[in-house]
């Protein structure tokens, strides 16, 4: 007979083929396992990046609308400082319409000079607060003093001491004005509650 073959140590160790096919497979299967973990991550990754870029977007667009507004802002109050700065001019020239009547041709002058004035500050959006014979308005309104004027209302402009203005619908100085305060009218005395029981 045949001498029996020695079996080779190495081939002992061998993984027999059906542990080799389930290793196979079971490599692949840890790749796309990693594939797919390594995909979860960068997907998050790309999701946060996102968010920030979305914040860093809004706030972009917040700050744009916020400098906006701040220009206007800072624009108005500069105009208004100017407006203000010229309304004594015009109060100067009120008075001196009303103290030159006699001399009309410096009246005439003068009256020019205001006219244009006026027009100039109504291009820019100022106005005259109304306040003769109106009802005391304290937005509109700076009560110097009160006087007693009989047969008008009580609480009404009696005299405009210093014309008032708004600039864009906005009071920028109050006309200061005397109001009326009527006299108090004296109420019938009461007849005495205690009267004798019988």
């Amino acid at each position: 007979m045949f001498p029996k073959k020695k079996e080779n140590p190495k081939e002992e160790n061998r993984p027999k083929p059906t542990e080799q096919a389930q290793q196979g497979a079971q490599e692949p299967q840890k790749q796309v396992e990693e594939l797919r973990r390594q995909v979860e991550e960068l997907q998050k990754e790309k999701d946060d990046i996102f968010a920030k870029l979305q914040r860093v977007a809004a706030d972009y667009d917040n700050y744009q609308k916020r400098s906006a507004r701040q220009i206007g802002d800072s624009i108005a109050y500069e105009k208004e400082k100017i407006i203000k700065a010229l309304l004594p001019v015009l109060d100067d020239f009120e008075r001196a319409i009303a103290h030159s009547e006699k001399a009309e041709s410096a009246a005439e002058g003068v009256k020019i000079v205001y006219e244009h004035l006026k027009g100039v500050l109504r291009a820019q959006g100022v106005e005259q607060i109304e306040s003769q014979c109106e009802k005391f308005d304290p937005t509109h309104h700076e009560a110097i003093t009160q006087r007693a004027e009989a047969g008008k209302e009580d609480g009404v402009v009696l005299e405009e001491l210093q014309k008032g203005y708004k600039l864009n619908g906005r009071v920028i100085r109050a006309s200061r004005v005397v109001v009326n305060k009527a006299p108090a009218t004296e109420q019938p005395a009461e007849e005495s509650e205690t009267k004798d029981i019988q």
